[in-house]
């Protein structure tokens, strides 16, 4: 079959190129048109979620690399030489009210004695910090610390009540109590 000069195709709704002397006209099949986008549109999609994919790890991969320098340079600090100093004195206490009478004697004459101990307990409160900001995973405190954290808390508190009343060093509380 010819339609003004040309072919005309044999399936239903192809294209069919009609000639006219120089001239090639051919009718647009939509629905082929519909498919093809759709598929293009469907790939640029899987792209665009492979893309988001990778980005959320490179992101939770960043984190945990920030988390990890994070700690190891607040534990570093746990072995400097001045904080190494404040644990040998909190180790010379055997009882909490043992220390609570020392570190309140120290304080009431600001001796250099108390400022020694504000190393450790200052070591905490800037660790509970940075854990209820976001900065440190509860869950490495608990591995690195637990409860030597825990332990600690319970020795100063007497301390702390005796010297300054109740409710300084409120992060240093919350984190052991968060840690029990």
């Amino acid at each position: 079959m010819v339609a003004r000069g040309g072919p005309v195709a044999d399936r239903p709704g192809a294209a069919r190129p009609v000639s006219w002397p120089g001239v090639l006209v051919c009718a647009v099949d939509w629905t082929e048109v519909t498919a093809i986008a759709t598929a293009v549109l469907a790939l640029g999609l899987v792209g665009a979620l492979g893309a988001a994919v990778f980005a959320a790890q490179q992101v939770r991969e960043a984190r945990i690399s920030r988390e990890a320098l994070m700690a190891a340079e607040f534990f570093r600090r746990w072995n400097d030489d001045a904080l190494v100093e404040a644990r040998r004195m909190f180790g010379s206490y055997s009882s909490p009210e043992e220390l609570r009478d020392a570190f309140a004697a120290y304080v009431a004459v600001d001796a250099p004695e108390a400022y020694v101990f504000y190393r450790e307990l200052d070591f905490f409160e800037q660790l509970a910090a940075l854990e209820s900001r976001g900065a440190f995973d509860l869950e490495l405190i608990r591995l690195l610390l637990g409860r030597t954290l825990v332990e600690r808390w319970e020795m100063w508190r007497p301390a702390l009540h005796e010297a300054h009343g109740p409710g300084v060093y409120p992060m240093f509380e919350g984190l052991a109590r968060k840690l029990r």
